[in-house]
């Protein structure tokens, strides 16, 4: 029986709150019979439903930890311990170091810390970091953000879909991208920014590591996702699309 193709669902993907219609970034990506939350925005937990319960995840990865890109693990640690949910085992969470006190910071209300670790078994990110979920390869690649922020490489039966986090462009995002059949790629801001892509740098970085196509995501409120695809499509060859909450692409 042939292996379960790699698929991308976009959960949300705006920035840096959410609109009525989408919330921030968060991608479930699913492969070979393993599904794995990417990044947890805010009020991705509701779509992520319409998929997967938190019971039937295999894990959860965040880039970084600002809110738009994981607050909803908050929720989700209600949802995991005092609900519906029964898991036999915590979830495994892959994020940047310092997570698990980020967490218990927001969820501790008295002298006793929450039990963050009954709820996620957390393993810290690292630059070069490697795990295996189920079928799905993970290969994180610390960024640039202006603080501990990584992408992500996840392979599969031959297919490749790489997510780069926030970040400005840089060597190691293009080196984790190289030949991939879809990155996923912030296009934050209108000009160039220290710790984000624009558009065009987005483009460049495709270009550059030789990927078959462009998915432009996080676009700032500055830029419709049309300009911004407009704008990506004049530097990069191959096709170009917009991340639109809802959507499902095959890789």
């Amino acid at each position: 029986m042939p292996a379960e193709p790699l698929h991308l669902t976009v959960l949300g993907s705006a920035t840096p709150y959410p609109s009525a219609d989408n919330p921030c970034s968060g991608y479930l990506v699913s492969g070979g019979g393993a599904r794995v939350w990417v990044d947890a925005g805010t009020g991705t937990l509701g779509p992520l439903q319409r998929y997967a319960r938190l019971d039937e995840l295999d894990a959860i990865w965040i880039s970084h930890l600002h809110a738009d890109h994981s607050a909803d693990l908050l929720t989700a640690y209600y949802g995991l311990l005092y609900a519906d949910i029964r898991r036999a085992a915590p979830i495994p969470l892959y994020g940047p170091p310092g997570i698990a006190d980020r967490l218990a910071g927001f969820l501790t209300n008295s002298a006793v810390r929450s039990p963050i670790e009954s709820a996620f078994a957390v393993t810290e990110l690292s630059d070069g970091h490697r795990s295996t979920v189920g079928a799905l390869s993970l290969t994180s690649r610390a960024v640039e953000h202006g603080m501990p922020a990584f992408a992500l490489r996840v392979e599969t039966a031959g297919r490749s879909l790489v997510y780069s986090g926030d970040t400005a462009p840089c060597r190691a995002l293009t080196e984790l991208a190289e030949d991939c059949d879809a990155l996923l790629c912030e296009a934050d801001t209108p000009d160039p920014d220290p710790a984000h892509h624009t558009p065009e740098d987005a483009a460049d970085t495709a270009t550059a590591a030789h990927a078959r196509r462009l998915i432009l995501t996080h676009v700032g409120r500055a830029l419709t996702p049309a300009q911004a695809v407009a704008r990506a499509s004049a530097r990069f060859a191959g096709p170009v699309v917009h991340a639109d909450p809802g959507a499902t692409f095959a890789i």
